[in-house]
């Protein structure tokens, strides 16, 4: 990346953190994946239980192999011949652990994390539930303001998602969200939180490169 591009991105992150801590979140920028990971063993102790939403940016990242490692108790909703039964259980066990990873389809500069689920089980996580949520998000989820974040998950998170599960949607086809009546649809419960009234339960921890969609 430019290194005048890479001195605008930091800026704007910049920008982001500190709207983030007006709103009781906090906010840390870190280099690369290396100085990510240490980051995360700062903030979640060993042995803890954690779980994770449903995120190409963790996987990108290599933090779902990093909770995989045996540091921590991972709730692993990628593990091998799980059931439906399984899955289940998982996302219930996932409300009492102590942290939960996941990304973010956008992060407004005012410091709003807008996201968009199918089940609910992420977006429901995030609001309520485990002590703490570590959110891992590249430089290009951040948006100018909530019109942009659903401007951002209409034309790149929904048709990008949608095209990598396979669903039966329009916007696999056009690459656009049609806001369809599909029985696959998958933009159904929508989310934007402002502000945190429970300090130091949200962390957003940003790398200055393009991660996830």
């Amino acid at each position: 990346m430019d290194n005048n591009v890479v001195w605008v991105n930091e800026q704007k992150i910049k920008r982001t953190i500190l709207a983030l801590e007006k709103n009781n979140m906090k906010g840390y920028f870190v280099n690369n994946k290396e100085e990510l990971l240490n980051k995360i063993q700062e903030l979640v102790d060993k042995d803890s239980v954690v779980s994770c939403g449903g995120s190409m940016s963790l996987f990108e990242t290599g933090v779902i192999d990093f909770l995989k490692n045996g540091t921590y108790k991972f709730l692993d909703r990628y593990k091998e011949n799980l059931t439906p039964q399984d899955m289940k259980q998982i996302y219930r066990d996932t409300f009492s652990a102590d942290a939960y990873f996941t990304s973010t389809n956008a992060i407004t500069e005012n410091g709003e994390l807008y996201n968009v689920d199918g089940n609910g089980n992420r977006v429901a996580a995030m609001l309520y539930g485990p002590d703490k949520v570590i959110v891992i998000t590249g430089v290009n989820k951040i948006v100018k303001d909530v019109d942009e974040a659903i401007n951002r998950n209409k034309s790149i998170c929904a048709p990008a998602n949608a095209k990598r599960i396979g669903t039966k949607t329009p916007c696999k086809t056009t690459g656009y969200c049609m806001d369809c009546q599909s029985p696959d649809r998958i933009c159904c419960e929508y989310t934007l939180i402002k502000r945190q009234r429970t300090s130091n339960r949200i962390h957003v921890i940003f790398i200055n490169e393009n991660f996830g969609y």
